[in-house]
């Protein structure tokens, strides 16, 4: 775990709103969850729900985009819809680098706005900013050791930056440039980015 949990330096070298830069090796801090009550009559919900089916190997159950979200509100409290989109995502893009495997299966479209996961785009549509009570769906209760300590290498690196910022990042940053090819900066697209191209690029960076 040592060197695990390192990352490269920001490529969006011109925000100028930019704060100093994270240590790029974290302290990793496991949050105990044990006290918290979650409906867990939300997994009948989340079974009729094509595309949930990223195993968890230790406890052998499944999770996905919303797990992941609503760890990240439980850790961050009230944020936007826009800035949990892009955690989401850079958490999914980090777990493919250091675990090589994927925190969900629900795929990341490449939208005008950056990386986003369209279903849970649709669960909070028409909020600005989100708690996690928020969310209909999801229980981190169900991520490992492995995947909380992923998530929480990626809130201690980009936790603390705006959602303009992270959106300003991820335009900088070739798996959303490569997917929109053809397309303008602001032009509606449902295309797909996809995990082996994520992994790709920020395993080389």
């Amino acid at each position: 775990m040592e060197n695990k949990y390192k990352f490269s330096p920001y490529s969006n070298q011109n925000n100028e709103d930019s704060n100093d830069s994270l240590k790029a090796e974290t302290d990793i801090t496991i949050i105990k969850n044990d006290t918290l009550n979650i409906d867990d009559s939300t997994e009948e919900i989340m079974q009729s729900i094509d595309g949930y089916s990223s195993t968890n190997e230790q406890t052998n159950v499944h999770t996905n985009a919303f797990d992941v979200a609503t760890y990240i509100l439980y850790k961050l409290g009230r944020i936007s819809t826009m800035k949990l989109q892009k955690l989401v995502y850079y958490s999914q893009a980090w777990s493919l680098v250091w675990d090589e495997q994927p925190l969900f299966q629900e795929e990341i479209r490449a939208w005008a706005n950056g990386p986003v996961v369209s279903e849970l785009f649709f669960q909070l549509k028409g909020l600005f900013q989100v708690v996690e009570n928020n969310l209909l769906l999801g229980n981190f209760r169900k991520l490992n050791d492995t995947q909380i300590e992923t998530i929480d290498a990626v809130l201690d690196h980009y936790g603390d930056k705006s959602a303009q910022w992270l959106i300003e990042l991820a335009h900088s940053e070739d798996p959303w440039k490569n997917a929109r090819i053809g397309l303008s900066e602001s032009e509606r697209s449902s295309r797909i980015i996809e995990l082996d191209k994520i992994a790709d690029y920020y395993s080389s960076l």
